[in-house]
């Protein structure tokens, strides 16, 4: 049973902020995430997408964000169980709680923090026939990990959220040609992206 003061739900951005604002309040943290990384969406997703909405950075790269982060908290040494969902959570009698994971690890905390982003995701893909021998290095791509991968080549990016218009900007000057298709006449992302695009 590890035993810590708080434990934290999802090891995203958010979760690791509270690390550092327990630690300053020296208390030991253990952090929870389905995911095999710390980072949450911002790692698994686009590590190397630019995110502008940081407060005093300018534009940084999601994975440097979640470096800068990790630096941050150190000095506080919290604990992992990565790979890992919550199963159940257990308030006992003391007012503590009793969480345990899918593959029983259990952690016994004062505290619980849940910082679960948007949870474990999956890409929304496209009701397309045979959709399925084109990813998987084919062509088809629901996340940008390298964005070397993409020099040179023509592209073409669906949707019309922030994340799609963040990339189309980004490659612009990447790739060859990037063709943004988005369903609607409008853009549901930021207002300075949809001008930019």
């Amino acid at each position: 049973m590890i035993q810590t003061d708080i434990c934290i739900i999802g090891a995203g951005p958010v979760g690791l902020f509270a690390v550092f604002e327990a630690g300053l309040l020296k208390m030991r943290c253990h952090l929870i995430d389905a995911l095999l990384q710390v980072g949450g969406q911002l790692s698994e997703i686009y590590p190397q997408k630019p995110i502008y909405d940081i407060p005093g950075s300018p534009g940084i790269t999601a994975q440097d964000h979640i470096q800068q982060l990790l630096l941050q908290i150190e000095p506080f040494k919290p604990t992992y169980t990565l790979g890992e969902r919550v199963q159940e959570v257990e308030k006992l009698s003391d007012g503590s709680f009793q969480i345990c994971t899918n593959e029983n690890t259990k952690v016994h905390a004062k505290v619980l923090v849940i910082a679960g982003g948007l949870g474990s995701f999956e890409p929304r893909k496209p009701v397309v026939e045979n959709l399925e021998m084109f990813e998987n290095g084919k062509g088809i791509s629901y996340m940008i990990k390298d964005v070397e991968t993409y020099r040179d080549k023509d592209i073409i990016i669906a949707g019309g959220g922030d994340s799609a218009l963040d990339w189309t900007i980004h490659l612009k000057d990447i790739a060859k040609s990037v063709t943004l298709i988005h369903r609607s006449e409008s853009f549901r992302g930021a207002p300075d992206s949809a001008h930019k695009i």
